[in-house]
């Protein structure tokens, strides 16, 4: 299969005319997939009323079939012939927080939709994106598109055209060439068939960001990875590069000693550079532990290029405490590492 390209990106922030939209539209409509950009990561897009076309995103992710898929959408509207109710309060954390980096699951009204971008459930998961890209084509595509993370299952999401590229070239109809993105990881998922609301995947939105606009909407998720996933990103392995990755804790403001240093990549904050052992590389992930942000957006694109650094062999990675601003780093982490851990 050819890909074909589309480079949009000297329009990302400063036109409304987008090139190449009568082409994209044309191939979702004909069961197509096309990658785009969001302000989270790169997505994998089909029309989420085709059957066909999201069994293709399963076959070109490698994607279980009972993992979820997040629709998007460009307009709240286009919520009424698949969502069943949207309660007062729901309608609160959507009119504040979209279009941005939050999912929202819902109880599912059947027959719109097909049954495989659900996975099996009652529920769905929805989301307005911010990228004026991705906000554009949805806009004018006017369909309701399924699109998880553009990559390879189980490998870090993109945040960059080439990311998806690599993983998706000859796999997929085509892939838009945007920004990277702002964000870095997934939009939070907030799971609103209960309440109060759980998060069942952490991300930029935090429980205390939701709180604050509706006090105790949301408690500490309880949820069972090796159960029925209800979100994507909860019960399969993800966001782990070939290279293998360990999370040191720090004791105190110091690394711990670590003997295996040869061909080693250590990404921390640039404050600890001076710690970084000479034989090995020093990665910067942002500038000390309170910069999450930058660290967000710069944690899969590091662990992307690892798996091109021929002499890394193994990276340590430094571990932040968990709190509200870091858990979703955090959970992305632990997962690339596979829990390991040292130090603590």
């Amino acid at each position: 299969m050819k890909t074909q390209i589309w480079d949009m990106r000297q329009y990302s922030h400063h036109s409304e005319d987008y090139p190449y939209l009568d082409e994209i539209k044309h191939v979702y409509e004909q069961g197509g997939l096309i990658a785009l950009p969001t302000e989270t990561v790169y997505g994998l897009g089909a029309n989420a009323k085709d059957q066909e076309a999201v069994t293709k995103i399963y076959e070109a992710k490698g994607r279980p079939s009972d993992n979820p898929l997040i629709v998007h959408i460009y307009d709240q509207q286009q919520l009424t012939p698949f969502i069943e109710t949207i309660t007062d309060k729901v309608q609160i954390l959507m009119n504040y927080f979209w279009p941005g980096p939050i999912s929202f699951i819902l109880p599912l009204k059947r027959g719109y939709l097909c049954e495989k971008v659900t996975g099996g459930l009652d529920s769905i998961a929805v989301r307005m994106p911010s990228h004026p890209i991705g906000r554009a084509i949805l806009k004018y595509v006017d369909l309701p598109i399924a699109a998880p993370s553009a990559n390879t299952s189980g490998k870090p999401s993109p945040t960059t055209f080439d990311h998806v590229y690599h993983d998706l070239n000859g796999k997929i109809d085509g892939i838009i060439n945007g920004d990277q993105s702002e964000e870095g990881l997934e939009s939070t998922v907030l799971d609103c068939t209960t309440y109060p609301f759980k998060i069942a995947r952490p991300g930029a939105i935090t429980q205390s960001m939701i709180n604050a606009i509706l006090p105790d909407a949301v408690v500490d998720s309880n949820y069972n990875d090796m159960v029925r996933p209800i979100a994507p990103g909860m019960k399969y392995k993800h966001y782990a590069p070939d290279t293998p990755v360990t999370i040191v804790k720090m004791k105190g403001k110091h690394i711990p000693e670590i003997m295996d240093k040869e061909h080693a990549a250590f990404i921390f904050p640039e404050v600890y550079r001076q710690q970084i052992p000479s034989e090995s590389l020093f990665i910067p992930l942002c500038k000390d532990d309170q910069d999450i942000k930058t660290a967000n957006h710069n944690l899969y694109k590091i662990l992307h290029d690892l798996d091109n650094m021929d002499h890394v062999h193994k990276a340590y990675i430094y571990g932040f405490d968990i709190n509200d601003d870091t858990q979703a780093i955090m959970n992305r982490m632990l997962k690339a590492a596979a829990n390991r851990m040292i130090g603590e």
